[in-house]
């Protein structure tokens, strides 16, 4: 059986539990707290050097992390993933895209505001964390605003990417009442067939 080794509250980790529920793929969850120092022990630096969650355990005891690079692995030859080269390229896009412009200033303010009660010291990153989210949110408005999902009319794994810290942005002081079309399509998104939350 696979093995997941993460944190259930952080966005990255729900990415391949939300994936491997929508694909009917049984694993097991391995928890980790990170705050605790657990992923920099020497056992789990032998699955990532990198000591960084979540991580993939195959049946044959290989490791995969970086939680995109999972998606890919996982949804190669499903629905959830593009078998045309254009449509593909762009969920690559949005995923880097989520790792270089989205995820470092949503999942970094709820970082600050959820785990850490808003340390002074933080405070001015905080803020900037919030201008630049604010113009990444306004990058998926635009493009949510043409279709239903981020590459055309199917659900797939550049959706399951975004979401995962964009439907918790709130935790981290976003207000989302601008941006009608991302609630819209955060609606869509979690009324798919297999759907799980984040602490489900």
């Amino acid at each position: 059986m696979l093995k997941v080794y993460g944190d259930s509250r952080s966005g990255n980790c729900y990415k391949v539990k939300l994936l491997l529920s929508l694909l009917g793929i049984a694993y097991e969850w391995v928890p980790m707290d990170v705050l605790k120092g657990e992923t920099q022990s020497e056992a789990f630096l032998a699955k990532n050097p990198n000591g960084k969650i979540p991580v993939l355990e195959l049946e044959d005891g290989t490791c995969l992390w970086e939680s995109n690079a999972i998606l890919n692995f996982l949804a190669d030859g499903s629905v959830f993933l593009p078998s045309e080269p254009r449509l593909r390229t762009q969920v690559l896009q949005w995923q880097f895209f989520e790792q270089y412009s989205h995820e470092p200033y949503i999942a970094v303010a709820r970082f600050i505001q959820l785990y850490q009660g808003m340390p002074e010291a933080r405070m001015e990153e905080y803020r900037i964390c919030h201008v630049r989210g604010h113009k990444a949110l306004k990058v998926m408005e635009q493009q949510l605003q043409r279709t239903a999902y981020l590459v055309g009319d199917q659900y797939s794994i550049a959706d399951i990417a975004l979401y995962a810290y964009t439907h918790v942005a709130d935790e981290g002081g976003f207000e989302l009442s601008d941006y009608p079309a991302i609630r819209a399509w955060m609606d869509r998104v979690a009324s798919q067939p297999r759907h799980v939350g984040m602490h489900d």
